[in-house]
């Protein structure tokens, strides 16, 4: 008896290795095929650093200049790749840095893993060095976080990490290890990788009789209306989603992060939703009279005032996440699961349709938005450059091909209102942080995340300066991004803001900049800046064509403002074509 379990110990430990934690965080990120991670080095990680050295061939990193700027590059990748982001950073400022990219990541539904050093857990509680709480402090903005003391815990814990981060609907994940845990040694038995924790749901169950239901109001639609937000991209649903739209004939509208799912020059897109969208969209909600909506918030800047909000229509909401369904907007039908499950059992259902009558209501209102904005805004008739002339050429010269990043305020507006794509995962922008800096990062983070595209970065003289930093990273590793500064030498939404609700009282809105082509030069990166019409074209050739990264500024009104618009506080019918409608 003795003799056999001798023989079951000896056959054990023959599939063991002795490894440290450090080690094993490697070992994770290569089974869950980890190929880039963008970090900053510090002294309570410093043993993955170590680790890290005999791993270059095998995992890239990528030393950012800013930890903020490693997880919303993260966020880019993510988003670009359709896999998860990582992110190392060090104990106390390093994990700090981060929160502000966890809590965006949180917000837009981004899958990231980041992985933070702690000092050593006898110093836990005592005020040391960099030490801080960065579990209570990253508690509200991920969806899980865990703090390992004990390196034998890291291989279970990393597969709940990515597995929590990708399932249902994604999200941001932290994972503070302390320094011993780094360091210490133990009986490694491989990694396997999670695909089930008890009490985690990452989807709910599909309820059939739902889906009958939801099928039935479609069916019996006068005016139906479709809206969509990013869980189709998540769910990687463009497919069915594209299926669903085309046999029941329903015209289709985007927030900005479900921009891209369906190509914008579609027949029944109509456009952008939300406070800054387009004319019918926000007017026709309160029109119709079933309206679905598929894998997206219903947030404030979608609904407007929500007591003014579709209380005509019946309400049918796709989502995979059932804290979202009733939050704002009470609904007719909840449809809860993955819309890559939901959209075709609801097809099977619909019958075939087209809405002539109703596809002309969304016609006469693009015409009218067309008159009024858009011509106005695309060919201008003044000398004075516009954002959205700019974003025009852009689409022209890509031909919709090019990932465009985008940062915040009225350019992030124009771009999303008149960027043109043709496939998916295109368009990536800060959603519902509204972060500025959040676009140079993200575009680095973008590029990894698919290398074959043109990536653009489409950003502003505030936002830019926020974490210009990065130009450093670019320079370092040689990374192909565009980066299209729209220069209107003011912080323009606020501006806008101040302009038509505060008597032009512009308080510290005008913002002094350097000369951002210097600046790059001192980057090592080429640039260019543009005052007049007959240079734009041929600066932006020249930008996409350059190899390598390449900085144009564009210098533009300083006082244009964005329309259409739903003023603060109006509801969705009550969208304005300009200033002048503002009561």
């Amino acid at each position: 008896m003795e003799t056999l379990e001798l023989k079951e110990k000896k056959q054990t430990s023959e599939k063991t290795t002795s490894v440290s934690g450090s080690v094993a965080v490697l070992e994770a990120f290569i089974a869950e095929g980890v190929s880039t991670i963008f970090g900053y080095p510090g002294g309570a990680i410093m043993p993955i650093y170590d680790a890290l050295y005999d791993y270059h061939d095998r995992l890239n990193h990528i030393l950012v200049r800013h930890e903020q700027g490693a997880i919303h590059a993260a966020q880019g990748y993510a988003r670009t790749s359709g896999d998860v982001g990582v992110v190392f950073a060090t104990s106390g400022p390093g994990a700090t840095n981060l929160v502000t990219g966890l809590a965006d990541a949180m917000i837009d539904s981004t899958p990231v893993v980041c992985v933070t050093g702690q000092v050593f857990a006898h110093l836990l509680g005592t005020d040391a060095f960099q030490e801080t709480d960065v579990i209570n402090i990253t508690t509200p903005v991920t969806k899980w976080n865990y703090q390992v003391t004990d390196a034998t815990e890291i291989p279970a814990v990393l597969a709940k990490a990515f597995y929590i981060a990708r399932s249902g609907r994604p999200g941001p994940v932290l994972i503070d290890i302390t320094k011993n845990a780094q360091l210490q040694l133990f009986d490694y038995e491989g990694y396997e990788k999670c695909n089930h924790i008890r009490s985690y749901r990452p989807a709910p169950i599909v309820r059939k009789e739902y889906v009958e239901e939801a099928a039935k109001l479609i069916n019996e639609a006068e005016r139906p209306f479709v809206i969509f937000g990013q869980g189709v991209i998540l769910g990687k649903a463009e497919k069915e989603f594209k299926a669903f739209i085309e046999k029941a004939g329903i015209p289709a509208a985007w927030t900005i992060m479900g921009m891209s799912a369906i190509p914008t020059d579609h027949p029944l897109g109509v456009g952008m939703l939300g406070m800054h969208g387009n004319y019918g969209p926000n007017l026709l909600t309160n029109e119709c009279d079933v309206l679905i909506a598929v894998g997206m918030r219903f947030d404030d800047r979608v609904t407007g005032r929500l007591d003014k909000y579709a209380k005509q229509a019946k309400v049918i909401h796709l989502d995979i996440d059932p804290s979202e369904i009733d939050k704002n907007v009470k609904t007719t039908v909840p449809v809860w699961g993955n819309c890559k499950e939901t959209l075709p059992m609801l097809t099977k259902l619909i019958e075939h349709k087209v809405y002539p009558q109703w596809i002309q209501k969304f016609a006469e209102c693009i015409s009218k938005e067309q008159e009024k904005v858009i011509k106005q805004e695309l060919n201008p008739s003044t000398d004075i450059l516009t954002m959205g002339e700019v974003i025009e050429l852009v689409n022209e010269l890509t031909k919709g091909d090019a990932i465009i990043v985008t940062d915040v305020g009225q350019h992030q507006m124009v771009a999303c209102r008149y960027a043109k794509y043709n496939q998916s995962k295109s368009n990536v922008t800060s959603g519902g942080l509204g972060t500025m800096g959040f676009a140079l990062p993200a575009a680095i983070g973008a590029k990894f995340g698919d290398m074959k595209r043109t990536v653009v970065a489409v950003i502003g003289d505030g936002g830019f300066q926020m974490t210009l930093q990065e130009l450093g990273t670019i320079m370092q590793f040689d990374i192909d991004v565009k980066i299209l500064i729209l220069n209107n030498e003011f912080l323009g939404m606020v501006r806008q803001w101040q302009e038509l609700f505060h008597q032009k009282r512009y308080s510290f809105t005008d913002i002094t900049s350097p000369d951002f082509v210097q600046l790059a030069s001192a980057y090592r990166i080429e640039g260019k800046s543009v005052r007049k019409r007959e240079e734009l074209k041929s600066s932006l050739t020249q930008m996409l064509n350059h190899k390598g990264s390449y900085l144009l500024e564009v210098m533009v009104g300083k006082e244009n403002n964005v329309f259409p618009m739903v003023p603060q506080g109006k509801g969705v019918a009550e969208v304005v074509l300009c200033k002048e409608d503002i009561n």
